[in-house]
C-alpha cells in the first residue's frame, strides 16, 4: 500500500474537469488499496508518490515536492492549456514537465504536441466514466442539444447558441447550456443571448448529478472548444451513447477518433448549424453518429483506466 498525494488546482467545492479527474483518480487508487490525500498544495503532506494536475497551476507544488523528496516519484497530468499554450510560455510549466518522472496525457493525439524526449516518459491513459444510473428520457417537444461545462473563452461557449439562431423556423432544436460563467462578461453574453434567442436556455452552474442527467437526456452534445486536453464531458457522452458534435481540434479528435463524422471547423457557426440540423432531420446520419460513439466506448471503461493507473504506480514504486 502506497501513500499517494494528488495535487489539483481545483478546490473541493469546484466542479471543474480537473476536480472531476482528481476525484476519479483518488477513487481508483483507493480501490487499488492505496491511501490517498487530495490537496491544492503540498504543505505538510508526506507521500510515497505525487500526482499533480496541470503543469502551470500545480507546477510549483510538484517542484516543491521534488525538492523535499528528491527520490520519490512524481506524475504530472497535462491539460489542454498545458499542451497547447503554457508549455510554450510558462517557465513553471516547463520546469515541472522536466522535473516530473512521469507524464500522463488523455489520448494518443496529445503526443503530437510533445517533443520526442518527453514522449519517452509519457503514458496515454484515457479518461473513464460510468453510465448515468437513472433513466434519462429525451424531451418530446424539442430536439434538445446540450452544451456542458464552465463558460470560458477558450471553450467558445456560445457557438451552439449562435448556430441555433440561423435554423429554419420549423426546426425543433433547443440549446440547453449549463456550467458556471467564469467571467462577468460571459455571463452577460449568455443572459443577452437568452433574451434574443428563443432556442437558447442557460441554466448556470448545476449540481454534478443534474449535469449528468441533462447530458444523458440530450439528443446531441456540442463541444466547441478552441483547445482541449481531453474533455471529461466527451467521455460522459460516449458512455451515455449521446452523439457529439465537436470542433476539429487534437483534443477532440483524440477522444472521438480521426474518422468520426461529427466534426466542424473552429468557430464555424455555419458548419455547426448544418450538422445540428442534419442530426434533427436525417435519421440515418444520426444513427451513424450513435454507432461511431459506440465504437469508442471501450476506451472509457473504468476498469481500463484503473488497470492503467495500477500499472503506473507499480512501475514507479518498484
Amino acid at each position: 500500500m502506497a501513500r499517494i498525494l494528488i495535487v489539483t488546482p481545483a478546490a473541493k467545492t469546484c466542479s471543474s474537469g480537473n476536480r472531476v479527474t482528481a476525484e476519479r483518480y483518488a477513487g481508483h487508487f483507493r480501490a487499488l488499496g492505496h491511501r490517498v490525500t487530495l490537496a491544492e498544495k503540498i504543505d505538510s503532506h508526506a507521500a510515497d508518490l505525487l500526482v499533480a494536475l496541470h503543469a502551470r497551476k500545480s507546477g510549483a507544488a510538484l517542484l516543491d515536492f521534488v525538492r523535499r523528496y528528491p527520490r520519490r516519484p512524481t506524475v504530472l497530468l497535462l491539460t489542454g492549456t498545458d499542451l497547447y499554450g503554457d508549455l510554450m510560455t510558462s517557465p513553471t510549466s516547463r520546469d515541472a514537465v522536466a522535473a516530473a518522472e512521469q507524464l500522463v496525457v488523455y489520448h494518443d493525439e496529445a503526443l503530437q504536441n510533445l517533443p520526442a524526449k518527453l514522449r519517452k516518459k509519457t503514458e496515454v491513459i484515457y479518461k473513464s466514466c460510468r453510465p448515468f444510473a437513472a433513466a434519462a428520457v429525451p424531451l418530446k417537444r424539442s430536439f434538445e442539444i446540450s452544451v456542458s461545462g464552465h463558460l470560458r473563452s477558450v471553450k467558445d461557449p456560445l457557438r451552439a447558441a449562435l448556430a441555433a439562431r440561423r435554423l429554419p423556423a420549423e426546426s425543433r432544436i433547443r440549446i440547453t447550456q449549463f456550467g458556471a460563467a467564469l467571467s462577468r462578461g460571459l455571463l452577460q453574453r449568455a443572459e443577452r443571448e437568452m433574451e434574443r434567442n428563443r432556442r437558447y436556455r442557460y441554466l448556470g452552474e448545476v449540481p454534478r448529478r443534474r449535469a449528468r442527467q441533462l447530458l444523458a437526456r440530450s439528443r446531441v452534445l456540442v463541444v466547441s472548444s478552441l483547445i482541449e486536453g481531453g474533455a471529461n464531458v466527451i467521455a460522459e457522452a460516449v458512455t451515455d451513447r449521446v452523439p457529439v458534435l465537436a470542433s476539429r481540434i487534437l483534443g477532440n479528435v483524440g477522444m472521438l477518433g480521426p474518422a468520426y463524422p461529427g466534426y466542424f471547423d473552429l468557430k464555424n457557426t455555419e458548419q455547426l448549424g448544418a450538422l445540428m440540423l442534419r442530426c434533427e432531420q436525417d435519421a440515418r446520419f444520426y444513427r451513424t453518429l450513435r454507432r461511431a460513439v459506440a465504437t469508442r466506448l471501450p476506451l472509457f471503461g473504468p476498469s481500463r483506466e484503473r488497470a492503467a493507473l495500477g500499472q503506473l504506480v507499480k512501475k514507479l514504486l518498484t
